[in-house]
């Protein structure tokens, strides 16, 4: 129900913008064809860009003096040119040699959807599209929804990858995971991932056969890396209809410290939009985020993180014994988080990486019975890489983590029950990429855990394979095994348990050329040893099996329409599996067959707008009515959503300001992700029901935005701001 996420949402639309010297021009090839995603930077900064569809790059700079731009691109001898900064704008024209093969701009693209500007992968989306994705509302996981192989999931709000649950995709950062990447709920009241899109400098999507450095994640791993030093100093006030924001940027010579502060109400909100929930205390929260960076020499980069927050709701809730009955229910949530990483090139061609990370979290709800549930954990890694040569990297590492959970749960009827675990958790990692010829790259790993709570120990192989043609497309195949500890509410009873398994096989095509993207995968994923519940007793064991099959497909469109970009996505999903209490194998309830999503986004510069549109459809999700005789033989509505957005830059007071609208689901369509039955029959001998649904059709925001002292220029936005 946070609805902060928009904080800063355009504020990185100008920050390049300001600085002293813009430095523009056009990268080809020996044949004069441009060339798309080559990197353009300053050595030993960090200022630069990536080619646009057309071969064209446009940064600015605060540096001054005699420089060396480098320009490097997969498959292409790198070059480096001395410049002169004065001040003045520099046009270049930048010619690249082809060679046979280049390792450190290897693209292994099954499986993988890279999300983020990062250099050295092929760009789908960037954080700017995350934040203007219509239906999305800035929300990470929002965004991540309308690409290919995620099942939309209005009631949780989290990420459903290819027919898994949502404790199967794991959020990293900075290569540390984040146990709690939501904010604090109830069941079927949607969360937000509490990280701002802007944080991030690069955002991999993977739907499966991630690297070996990762682990803990049976379909799908999210993996953020935070962006470098801030560009400048800036005072940032946001106002929203839901309540507010300050933030303060200080930027120093090789350091930089961000502090903000949200607080959000939606009392405001709801007294103004009917809400189908009756509200006694609409949801609150109030968080605080610090950020601090610093170069510690040429090329070691230290940063630190830290959030806090706490949220706080209640209302008439369906009563779990009899849903169509209202009780009330409170609920309190508090979330910390920190995390520090150091990167340092040690010279000789190695590369250190360290980290630590911890997370506390509580989630305390009080209804006729009281759960109180708190998580600590604190996380350590370490790893190296090397390049032998330019066709072999290695990199390998160790990690471990002690996480705590304390649950109490008490009841007029049950009494108190408590369940307190404790894990001591390491792992272990190896992974080789290679150039096998000037056509065929690959990547093959092997991770081992062992998890002292459950006394197991896996070994999990990876692989991966990339066929590069000429025009720059290219065909891979990914395998893997991944490993993931059960939930801790699966082992209330027991902690006799094996660890959870999935095998992925997947094959991709993809083709990004001219401002077009087109990419298809097609995959069979193989469940094992999944977690099954005794109804009768509780207790838990590892007889579950199931699989997951399907076809994602993605295409995007930069070059078609002046001052236009849009892509599309389809996923088709066939899955089934016999877990937790399911007396058979069937498809679950969170599992769509189908799922569309177009997301349109458009800069208008004579009305100083930018403009977006989201339009997303789900088939009909399956549920289990116990008045029916066929387990899970019910099915949902079939989901649509067309969301809007739009944000419009001027200068207020002499101040940069964006001016911010949003709505959701503005036809109003009916939307219903399930229902919730009585566990008992009453006295006609029926099971009652109530549809779950969102609190209310459609969801709209205002925000307005300033930076202070700062002001807006119509000609340093362009269309790749938006």
């Amino acid at each position: 129900m946070n609805r902060i996420g928009i904080l800063l949402l355009v504020f990185s639309f100008v920050q390049s913008g300001l600085a002293q010297t813009r430095i523009k021009g056009l990268v080809t090839d020996n044949h004069a064809e441009p060339l798309v995603g080559a990197n353009v930077f300053l050595d030993g900064t960090y200022d630069g860009a990536t080619t646009e569809a057309d071969g064209t790059f446009d940064f600015q700079t605060d540096e001054t003096g005699p420089q060396t731009l480098l320009v490097t691109y997969l498959g292409y001898d790198s070059i480096a040119m001395h410049v002169e900064l004065t001040g003045q704008p520099l046009d270049l024209r930048l010619k690249l040699r082809e060679k046979a093969a280049a390792l450190d701009e290897i693209v292994i693209s099954a499986g993988s959807i890279e999300a983020a500007n990062d250099r050295k992968k092929a760009v789908v989306l960037s954080p700017i599209d995350i934040a203007l994705t219509a239906s999305a509302t800035a929300d990470i996981a929002g965004a991540i929804a309308t690409l290919p192989g995620v099942t939309r999931n209005g009631e949780s709000g989290r990420i459903l990858v290819r027919g898994g649950a949502a404790y199967e995709t794991k959020t990293f950062m900075d290569g540390m995971l984040v146990q709690k990447p939501y904010s604090n709920s109830v069941d079927n009241l949607p969360a937000r991932n509490r990280f701002s899109p802007f944080l991030f400098k690069g955002t991999q999507f993977s739907t499966g056969g991630y690297s070996a450095e990762y682990g803990q994640a049976m379909s799908s791993a999210l993996i953020l890396n935070t962006e470098d030093l801030a560009p400048q100093s800036t005072t940032g006030v946001t106002l929203l209809s839901l309540g507010g924001g300050l933030a303060r940027t200080k930027r120093w010579d090789n350091s930089s410290l961000s502090l903000s502060g949200t607080y959000t109400n939606l009392a405001p909100y709801f007294a103004l939009v009917k809400q189908d929930l009756d509200w006694i205390a609409p949801p609150q929260s109030l968080g605080a985020e610090a950020v601090f960076r610093t170069k510690t020499s040429e090329t070691g980069m230290l940063k630190t993180y830290a959030t806090g927050s706490r949220s706080f709701m209640r209302l008439q809730y369906p009563d779990p014994s009899n849903p169509i009955e209202l009780t009330p229910l409170k609920m309190r949530g508090d979330n910390v988080y920190a995390n520090v990483s150091y990167k340092e090139d040690l010279g000789h061609d190695w590369i250190l990486f360290g980290g630590t990370a911890y997370t506390y979290f509580e989630n305390a709800v009080d209804a006729d019975f009281s759960n109180t549930a708190t998580e600590q954990s604190v996380q350590t890694r370490l790893a190296l890489s090397r390049y032998f040569t330019n066709r072999v990297k290695l990199k390998f590492g160790a990690e471990y983590w002690r996480n705590g959970f304390n649950e109490t749960y008490a009841d007029a009827n049950t009494g108190t029950f408590n369940t307190q675990l404790r894990e001591d958790f390491t792992a272990g990692f190896a992974e080789a990429e290679m150039l096998l010829s000037a056509r065929w790259a690959g990547r093959a790993g092997i991770r081992a855990e062992h998890s002292a709570l459950i006394g197991k120990t896996n070994l999990a192989p990876r692989l991966s394979l990339a066929y590069l043609f000429d025009n720059r497309e290219q065909i891979s195949f990914a395998f893997g095994r991944f490993y993931q500890t059960p939930e801790n509410e699966l082992m209330r009873r027991n902690t006799n348990l094996r660890f959870e398994s999935a095998d992925h096989y997947m094959l991709n095509y993809q083709r990004i050329k001219n401002g077009l993207t087109f990419r298809a995968e097609a995959y069979y994923k193989q469940y094992h040893d999944l977690v099954k519940t005794d109804p009768a007793t509780f207790l838990a064991d590892n007889r579950g099996k199931g699989y997951a099959r399907g076809l994602d497909v993605f295409f995007r469109d930069q070059k078609t329409f002046r001052n236009a970009d849009y892509w599309i996505s389809y996923s088709y999903l066939d899955t089934k599996r016999d877990y937790l209490d399911f007396p058979v194998e069937a498809t679950p309830h969170f599992a769509s067959k189908h799922n569309f999503s177009l997301v349109y986004k458009k800069w208008m510069p004579k009305l100083n707008t930018a403009f977006g549109a989201t339009y997303s459809y789900a088939s009909g999700r399956p549920y289990n009515d116990p008045n029916e005789e066929v387990f899970m033989n019910g099915r949902t509505a079939d989901y649509h959503d067309l969301s809007i957005n739009g944000s419009y830059l001027t200068n207020i007071a002499g101040h940069f300001t964006v001016i911010y609208f949003s709505a959701t689901n503005v036809p109003g369509f009916k939307q219903t992700f399930g229902y919730q039955f009585s566990p008992n029959q009453n006295n006609d001998g029926v099971y009652q029901s109530r549809a779950i649904q969102p609190p209310a059709r459609r969801f709209f925001l205002i925000a307005v935005i300033l930076s202070i002292g700062q002001q807006y220029n119509a000609g340093e936005i362009t269309t790749d701001d938006i």
